[in-house]
């Protein structure tokens, strides 16, 4: 069949359409490396940049080796006249755009188990999960194998599970991921000791706010350009995800009595459980999904650090692992069309996809992290974690004219 004459300029549009959009994920990646370097201490701050430069590329090769393939099916093992023959490199970009998805996994897994953690071990684990453990998931739900899957969620909920953007395939997978490591590791020396409570406090407000603002950012990206091409770009999912992060904000604001970490991690909570029903919702449903969350945020940081006593330094597994479930069922909630929604989604369905991607995830860190461990290790001695990872891993620290006599 010949081809209309737009067609090339419709394939290059959505080529730069999710070019952008890929790139716009990957400056998140800053976001979550400032993240981590405000709200760790000074000795720490060096070792924080570093893991997510060094997991962003090893992310890079496995899931463009093994991870996209395995995923979707489509390798890049052929000449690069061939890659370019469908849809002018189409597939190329989309594999870039969802590498910035896959290697948010490490990036989130980096800020729990932070100032304590050998260096190549956790190098090593992103690279299972970036390479082998997400794609499997992902292809369950977004990729050549979600029939199996979808298909069980529809027989029993009457839909197929919905996460438009990643609430549960990506921050839920990555947060609950987490919780094994940072368990496995135990709690920072001194954070919990004679019975009591310790808290370490962080090093630069201003840069966390920074990593906050620069996720924010790039999370219209994420959301907005999930839709993969220009014909399905929708102004919904944008003005969705800009009502989730204020109602995280303002809900923060107010259950965190005017915290900055708080409110600044509000916008994300808000931020993250809104991905996965997004094109669905309607805006004041997307309000109030993300003031949830960040409710959910505040109590749940609180109760797992002075309750449960895990030492998860940015309680990625309340932010990324607990709110990304609840994004999920909220889809199930908001999306339905007695509530504003598109409507098409099923709750049933949302919990059953929600509660599997946390069966997953906790099976696959545990068994991760549980051989890392008991092989090579996953924590660093008494004396280097004392100096801090940036000196006993990197040589240097934040500022190395502090350490000149």
């Amino acid at each position: 069949m010949e081809l209309s004459p737009l067609t090339p300029l419709k394939q290059s549009g959505d080529v730069l359409f999710l070019m952008l959009g890929a790139v716009m994920v990957f400056a998140m990646h800053a976001g979550f490396a400032f993240l981590e370097v405000g709200t760790v201490r000074k000795k720490s701050q060096v070792n924080a940049f570093v893991k997510i430069l060094t997991d962003w590329s090893v992310s890079t090769v496995v899931y463009f080796l093994i991870g996209f393939p395995l995923a979707y099916g489509i390798s890049f093992l052929k000449p690069a006249d061939e890659l370019l023959k469908a849809a002018q490199g189409y597939d190329l970009v989309k594999f870039f755009f969802l590498l910035c998805f896959a290697a948010c996994i490490p990036a989130i897994i980096s800020g729990g188990i932070a100032e304590r953690a050998k260096f190549w071990p956790q190098v090593i684990a992103g690279a299972v999960f970036a390479g082998l453990c997400y794609p499997l998931f992902e292809s369950l739900v977004w990729g050549r194998n979600a029939s199996f899957l979808q298909g069980l969620f529809k027989s029993i909920g009457g839909a197929e599970f919905h996460d438009y953007a990643g609430s549960v395939v990506v921050h839920s997978i990555g947060g609950w991921l987490a919780l094994p490591a940072v368990l496995l590791l135990g709690a920072r020396r001194g954070r919990y000791s004679h019975g009591r409570s310790h808290p370490i406090p962080v090093s630069n407000i201003p840069f966390l706010a920074l990593g906050s603002w620069i996720l924010a950012i790039g999370w219209f990206g994420f959301n907005v350009m999930s839709a993969g091409n220009l014909e399905k770009i929708s102004g919904l999912v944008a003005v969705n995800s800009l009502l989730a992060m204020v109602g995280g904000v303002l809900a923060a604001l107010v259950a965190g009595r005017n915290d900055p970490g708080f409110i600044h991690n509000g916008a994300l909570a808000g931020l993250i459980a809104v991905c996965a029903g997004s094109d669905l919702m309607h805006p004041l449903g997307a309000l109030a999904t993300g003031a949830i969350a960040a409710v959910i945020f505040v109590y749940g940081f609180q109760y797992e650090q002075e309750k449960l006593r895990i030492d998860d330094v940015l309680g990625v597994w309340p932010l990324h692992g607990v709110i990304g479930t609840w994004g999920g069922i909220a889809a199930g909630i908001f999306g339905q069309t007695w509530l504003g929604g598109i409507g098409g989604v099923s709750f049933v369905s949302q919990v059953a996809g929600s509660l599997v991607a946390v069966l997953f995830a906790c099976v696959s860190g545990f068994a991760v992290y549980g051989l890392l461990k008991k092989t090579i290790g996953i924590r660093l001695d008494d004396e280097d974690e004392f100096n801090g990872p940036d000196l006993a891993i990197h040589k240097i620290g934040a500022y190395p004219e502090d350490n000149i006599r």
